[in-house]
């Protein structure tokens, strides 16, 4: 080797997890491939451990590694790389299936008050039934078709999310979206009824 010939990048097994994350952070993107080889596999393992749902462990464990590329949440002196992903992991995951939990528990309220009809009710209690269904009709009504679309869908047909992207033929990513955008809507249209 010609001795003013540049030296040799250092190959991402010879490299440290805190090279590779400087590397990251200077703007060698390159560098996130190399961790997400060196750590996908545990990240991914972690989430589907609490999740027990495939799909939403992939989810995860990007959101993980675009997380340690876009946001400065990492710093080196303070831990290993490996310890920082798995909190982050468990962390993401925890709060996936608490937002899921709250979903379910959502839409098992709203389950509950429009198939209240279905009761035998003196004629009181008939008319608060007519009138919370009938704020329900509204409030779907009040969505975007798209996202009253997948919450229908889910609803009475009980379908999973996966299952409505390949009926409607559109991603998984643009369901789940549609399906929190409308959830939340809905849950605002409502909130004065579901305490």
């Amino acid at each position: 080797m010609h001795p003013d010939s540049p030296k040799p990048e250092p190959s991402a097994s010879d490299q440290t997890d805190t090279d590779l994350f400087l590397a990251l952070k200077a703007g060698r993107v390159e560098a996130l491939s190399d961790l997400y080889d060196r750590y996908s596999n545990l990240v991914y393992g972690l989430a589907l451990r609490v999740l027990s749902n495939s799909e939403e462990a992939e989810d995860v464990t990007q959101e993980i590694f675009l997380a340690l590329w876009h946001k400065d949440n990492y710093n080196p002196t303070r831990g290993s790389l490996s310890s920082f992903l798995v909190t982050m992991t468990r962390s993401r995951s925890i709060d996936r299936l608490r937002s899921r939990n709250t979903k379910l528990r959502f839409l098992q309220r709203w389950k509950r008050i429009s198939t209240a009809e279905e009761i035998s009710a003196n004629p009181l209690e008939q008319v608060s039934i007519n009138e919370r269904s009938q704020l329900i009709r509204e409030a779907l009504a009040r969505l975007p078709d798209s996202e009253r679309q997948v919450l229908e869908i889910a609803y009475f047909e009980g379908l999973s999310q996966s299952e409505m992207s390949q009926r409607l033929g559109i991603p998984l990513g643009t369901v789940k979206t549609r399906t929190r955008q409308g959830l939340l809507k809905l849950k605002q249209h409502l909130r004065d009824f579901i305490q």
